[in-house]
């Protein structure tokens, strides 16, 4: 394949609605739709993507159900404690954006585990976004520059800043579940984005839709405010 994208970001969506629309717990939908999270990290992995940015969790999910929220945290350390020997044999480098620092204690210490046993990988990096926001992360990042009290900054400057200031600019960000908005979503790195959504719900997502979305961006052309 072609014009691949540098970096990909997706907003896994439609978890709930997926397990409501069988009659099954919203938890259920959850867990489908982590081992749709494993099926396409490996998936970028094999076509050659560099990044695969993952809004897990954002800043306004702790509005959920108080059980809906512990049972995503126990299932996202799952994960990590569960699929160390997979990130390994595909060399990808696991990494985590957002406000770690205020989610429990045990999985903090799990997502920090996972990111020193890969940290050698030379492959695709998947990011995973919990307790994510965009507009939090230029706050964050304006705090940070007024704390060391610079005067005035470039585009440059301010992206030393971010989460994750080596992270580049997201080529092509993927929405499942039908919603046409962005959500909060690398708000800074999204600027000049091809957005692409399906009506498929997360859970159902396979990789034969990413592809297809892969091809759709191919076959864009880019100018960036330019001409061409």
């Amino acid at each position: 394949m072609e014009n691949l994208p540098l970096h990909v970001g997706i907003i896994m969506d439609g978890n709930g609605r997926w397990a409501v629309r069988r009659g099954l717990p919203r938890i259920e939908g959850h867990r489908k739709g982590a081992e749709t999270t494993e099926k396409i990290v490996i998936a970028a992995s094999n076509l050659g993507i560099k990044y695969l940015s993952l809004y897990a969790f954002s800043t306004e999910n702790w509005k959920r159900p108080k059980e809906e929220v512990n049972f995503l945290f126990s299932l996202m350390y799952e994960y990590v404690r569960s699929k160390l020997d997979l990130f390994l044999e595909n060399n990808v480098k696991f990494r985590t954006m957002g406000r770690v620092w205020e989610l429990p204690d045990y999985l903090q210490e799990g997502f920090a585990w996972m990111e020193e046993q890969t940290a050698h990988c030379t492959g695709m990096t998947a990011i995973f976004a919990v307790n994510y926001g965009g507009r939090q992360e230029i706050i964050d990042a304006v705090n940070s520059i007024l704390r060391e009290g610079l005067d005035s900054i470039d585009q440059e400057t301010f992206r030393h800043y971010l989460y994750i200031p080596e992270l580049p600019d997201l080529d092509l960000l993927i929405r499942t579940s039908g919603e046409l908005r962005i959500s909060n979503f690398l708000l800074w790195q999204s600027a000049y984005t091809e957005l692409w959504f399906t009506e498929t719900l997360w859970p159902d997502f396979t990789e034969e839709e990413f592809r297809r979305a892969l091809e759709d961006f191919s076959k864009r052309e880019r100018r960036f405010g330019g001409i061409k």
